[in-house]
């Protein structure tokens, strides 16, 4: 071993062990020098690569300091198969080269980034994000263009604004995205559901509700429905898109998964809107990781006035730092190769969990999509508590789906499948338990 890797070693065990805690300041060079019988280029080159993994940093003509003690240590393997968490797979994602992308950011563009920014978003990132959304077949201008703090707030300002049409009650799938189903019922917003399935939506009852409701705005998951993972048809997205002319209903379109969709054809909602009845939403808490608190919003001219209105009452810009990065990241191709890697691994564990569905499960309803979450619908007669408790004992996590549904509205018997974080030879196992543990009397009522 080098005596410049000896010395890093050295120090990194001793900050590691606590002699150095997070802020404490280390041996200078010369005591270092004496230590370890060195050269001071010795020490200096040591002290360099704990700096450059950012466990210390340097004051000048003051010394070496400890950012933190604690230094990331890779998860240990478990036994249990993770059916319930949608977070994304955590190695998959290059985090070197965003950690660059957010270093480089700070060194060229620090006059920009330590002040106020605008309300829409860094116009570096916005361009580079029309750029972006033209790979989704979504061709808009700059200016409908708005950077957000994660689609959440996005979610936010939209079911809390006016709208042009006046009208006040929003209309949602059910079941849907929970975290949107916990925002309405927080909120209180007036809310009302239309049933969805694996088959799609009762489009006589859409017209319906359009017709006989002072619908605000529609909230749809077109493609890759969370969480039934099913996508509506060509026909039914044209419909969906006749009705909202029709009856003066917008529809907010959440794309949250166009970056796994293998269908060049799967075009979304948006790219036939021809009257700017659909707003369209885009995140990168999937093809990326949700702490990034980044998201898109592409909204009709009618609307931008108010929702930048209300924008700014809540956080007058979107995190500075994440944006310059996404763009660095957008710019040097890192998010188009990234975005290629992760999509292949959620593929291949999307069509291991599609054919153990045939395999094991083929008497139960599910989607038809290869997607990494999907469901199956379940006999009403299935003790779901029963089931899942059971099965947790067997090593297997699954949730409910209470959440994604509105307070009152009737409740399928659905199991959710998500694979974003069971390895692909753990997921045919899991499906089988889930098998067996089906055929269990006891888990009927």
């Amino acid at each position: 071993m080098l005596k410049y890797e000896s010395i890093y070693q050295s120090l990194l065990m001793q900050i590691q062990s606590n002699k150095f805690s997070t802020g404490a300041k280390l041996p200078s060079i010369r005591d270092l020098t004496q230590q370890y019988s060195c050269s001071k280029s010795t020490v200096l080159t040591a002290l360099k690569k704990l700096e450059a993994q950012h466990i210390i940093y340097a004051l000048p003509k003051s010394g070496y300091y400890v950012v933190d003690n604690h230094v990331f240590k890779t998860p240990s393997a478990t036994d249990i198969i993770d059916f319930a968490s949608s977070a994304p797979t955590w190695h998959a994602f290059p985090y070197k080269e965003f950690q660059h992308c957010i270093n480089k950011a700070i060194d060229t563009y620090q006059e920009e980034l330590f002040r106020y920014g605008t309300p829409n978003g860094w116009p570096p990132l916005i361009a580079a994000s029309k750029k972006l959304l033209e790979s989704y077949q979504v061709f808009t201008h700059e200016e409908q263009i708005f950077i957000t703090s994660g689609i959440q707030q996005a979610l936010s300002i939209l079911s809390l604004m006016p709208f042009p049409n006046n009208r006040s009650t929003i209309l949602v799938e059910q079941p849907s995205y929970h975290l949107y189903m916990d925002l309405l019922k927080t909120l209180q917003l007036p809310v009302i559901g239309i049933q969805r399935t694996a088959k799609g939506i009762d489009l006589g009852r859409l017209e319906q509700l359009f017709h006989k409701k002072e619908i605000k705005f529609f909230y749809t998951m077109p493609r890759f429905h969370n969480p039934l993972g099913s996508s509506y048809s060509k026909k039914e997205k044209a419909a969906i898109l006749q009705l909202a002319e029709k009856y003066n209903v917008f529809i907010l379109e959440d794309d949250y998964l166009a970056d796994f969709d293998f269908n060049p054809k799967n075009d979304p909602l948006f790219a036939d809107d021809l009257h700017d009845k659909v707003i369209y939403l885009k995140s990168f808490s999937k093809i990326m990781f949700p702490g990034l608190r980044v998201g898109l919003a592409v909204l009709p001219p009618s609307i931008l006035n108010i929702f930048q209105k209300y924008k700014m009452t809540t956080d007058i810009d979107s995190s500075m730092i994440s944006q310059a990065a996404l763009y660095l990241y957008l710019k040097n191709g890192i998010y188009e190769h990234n975005k290629t890697k992760v999509s292949t691994i959620y593929h291949t564990r999307a069509k291991i969990l599609h054919q153990s569905i045939q395999d094991y499960l083929p008497a139960y309803e599910s989607s038809s999509e290869i997607v990494m979450h999907n469901h199956i619908q379940l006999d009403k007669r299935m003790n779901l508590k029963s089931l899942v408790y059971q099965l947790q004992n067997q090593g297997i996590q699954l949730d409910l789906v209470k959440r994604n549904y509105l307070d009152g509205f009737y409740q399928e018997r659905i199991l959710k499948l998500n694979v974003s974080n069971v390895e692909d030879n753990r997921i045919q196992e899991g499906i089988l338990k889930i098998a067996i543990a089906l055929k269990n009397p006891q888990n009927y009522f």
